[in-house]
């Protein structure tokens, strides 16, 4: 029960309120831009994150179909609206907590096929939390640069 909590708490009333908070600070080129060619943009990290999390947590544990094209994610080059992104990290919320709902211990113990991995339930459960801190790190960094701002994640309720 402490994973299962730990888990929503880090993504979903961290991470995807602080990823939300970026995006309506950026405008939808600014959402877009890639530095350089070996850079992703926000939206595609948004995009990203969504399709990991769909992949690991949607099918690895709940058994949903893998319809995931992880390529197409980087791909895309906009302007997709912030609206549609905002939506995703919304479809994103409810996902993960229907399946959290319905997992048992021994789900968490088990092996899962993920990818190309074998993975237990509680690895799964790490391996997004840690996913989704590291690119919201990513995206509050492009957020604060190009910006000039303080995110405030420490100073204001997110929720």
């Amino acid at each position: 029960k402490a994973l299962i909590v730990e888990t929503r708490r880090r993504i979903i009333e961290e991470s995807i309120p602080r990823i939300k908070k970026c995006l309506y600070e950026l405008d939808e080129k600014e959402i877009w831009h890639r530095p350089n060619d070996n850079s992703n943009s926000v939206g595609n990290l948004v995009l990203h994150l969504c399709g990991n999390v769909t992949q690991w947590i949607g099918s690895g544990l709940g058994k949903l179909p893998d319809h995931r094209l992880r390529d197409i994610e980087f791909e895309e080059k906009g302007p997709l609206p912030a609206t549609i992104l905002l939506k995703k990290l919304d479809e994103l919320i409810i996902l993960i907590n229907e399946v959290l709902e319905n997992i048992s211990e021994e789900d968490l113990l088990k092996l899962h096929d993920v990818q190309v991995y074998k993975e237990t339930g509680v690895g799964i459960l790490v391996h997004v939390i840690e996913h989704f801190s590291y690119h919201t790190g990513q995206i509050t960094y492009y957020v604060k640069w190009k910006k000039d701002i303080d995110t405030g994640y420490y100073t204001e309720d997110l929720g």
